[in-house]
């Protein structure tokens, strides 16, 4: 829902060509000091706006709204993708965190992952860097791909 009447950009998948980062599940940008960094490709499966309870705005505007299960890139587009899902899984539909974060599906969030895993490697460029954040883990269960220990 819009609610100061700011309207996500008609962007199409065929005017981001020549970009060389996607960050797959951009929400609010935070993960960006500059977050109309030129080089990037901003997708999220929601486009939204919402006030926070100390008064702050929280806009969720992506270049392309896309699910990051099925990307809409071809493969080997970006030099660099930024997977940063949502990590929540049990918050209220109306909490901040959920606003802020988004929520995974309790059942499906494993397999959902995975999927996000899968397009990354699909999008990404041969001798390219995939940056992954999370915040426990748990998500390290939900891919074959371990980090070294």
């Amino acid at each position: 829902m819009i609610k100061f009447g700011v309207p996500c950009p008609a962007t199409t998948v065929a005017s981001v060509h020549g970009h060389t980062i996607l960050d797959m599940c951009c929400g609010s940008r935070m993960f960006w000091l500059n977050k109309k960094d030129k080089r990037a490709v901003f997708t999220d499966i929601r486009c939204e706006h919402h006030t926070l309870c100390d008064g702050r705005k929280l806009h969720i505007m992506p270049d392309v709204i896309a699910d990051f299960r099925a990307l809409p890139f071809a493969d080997s587009s970006f030099a660099q993708v930024i997977f940063d899902p949502p990590h929540l899984m049990r918050v209220g539909k109306k909490s901040w965190m959920g606003k802020k974060y988004g929520a995974l599906n309790r059942e499906t969030w494993q397999d959902d992952i995975r999927q996000g895993f899968s397009e990354a490697f699909r999008v990404l460029r041969p001798q390219g860097t995939l940056i992954f954040k999370w915040n426990e883990t748990t998500c390290l269960n939900a891919h074959t791909i371990k980090p070294n220990r």
